[in-house]
């Protein structure tokens, strides 16, 4: 009986699995610019030509990019669900904010539960964080910055998504971010022309959440994030069913 040799790892392949780890759970982003090679080497207790290897077996794999000027980064396009063209059509089609909302419903739901089963104490920290710069948006005096307060909610859901733990979930919530959020902005300015109470309903369904999450309610968190979109939903049906109320009667009268 014959028995094969055992090939040996070479330590590039092992610093490639490193790095691919990191770029999927998350802790290496998108377009994010990695240490210069004499700080990684050092970092990652390894020698400079067996980083630089590795280094280019990820950019050959388009998971790297070399930029003018020097240095390596994460590719941009590993951020990106969709295409730059087609983010731009979704963004302005109305019946795809509708369509988005849906989406919403069942991703957001889900990061919720996971979030609640799985946060650590420094995913604790992070949510807190997002969640006190949320709420100072709901409580700061004079008129809203609706793109501000669209980021902070935005950035809050994502931290959530980062809590879950769940790469595929992180992934396409971060590749949606930039959708995510203008849907955020459109919505909450339709909503606080329709409803007075609209501020003070999602600072509390924010709250809520938070706190399921925080307090490891699994369930409760994914109800709470259900009931949050079904609001949303809710509110914007009245502000198109009022828009169609408005044009039939305008029709009628010849306007």
């Amino acid at each position: 009986m014959g028995f094969g040799q055992v090939q040996q790892r070479r330590l590039s392949d092992d610093i490639v699995t490193r790095l691919e780890s990191m770029i999927v759970e998350g802790t290496l982003k998108a377009g994010e610019r990695l240490p210069a090679e004499r700080a990684l080497a050092e970092q990652m207790g390894v020698s400079r030509p067996s980083l630089r290897e590795a280094l280019q077996k990820l950019a050959a794999k388009g998971l790297l990019v070399s930029r003018q000027g020097g240095g390596n980064y994460v590719a941009d396009s590993l951020g990106s669900t969709f295409s730059d063209p087609l983010l731009h059509l979704l963004e302005n089609n109305p019946s795809v904010q509708r369509d988005l909302l849906e989406f919403r419903h069942t991703l957001e739901g889900s990061c919720a539960f996971y979030a609640a089963q799985r946060a650590t104490s420094l995913d604790h920290q992070r949510l807190r964080d997002a969640f006190e710069t949320l709420q100072h948006c709901y409580t700061s005096e004079g008129r809203p910055d609706r793109a501000q307060e669209a980021l902070a909610d935005a950035n809050f859901h994502l931290a959530i998504a980062e809590a879950s733990h769940n790469a595929v979930l992180l992934h396409t919530i971060r590749g949606l971010f930039d959708l995510l959020k203008r849907n955020v902005m459109t919505n909450i300015g339709g909503m606080y022309a329709l409803r007075d109470e609209t501020r003070d309903m999602l600072m509390a369904q924010h709250s809520e959440l938070f706190n399921a999450i925080i307090e490891g309610r699994a369930e409760d968190a994914r109800d709470i994030s259900n009931r949050h979109i079904h609001y949303v939903q809710e509110v914007l049906a009245e502000g198109v069913q009022e828009a169609q109320r408005v044009a039939r009667a305008q029709r009628r009268q010849g306007i």
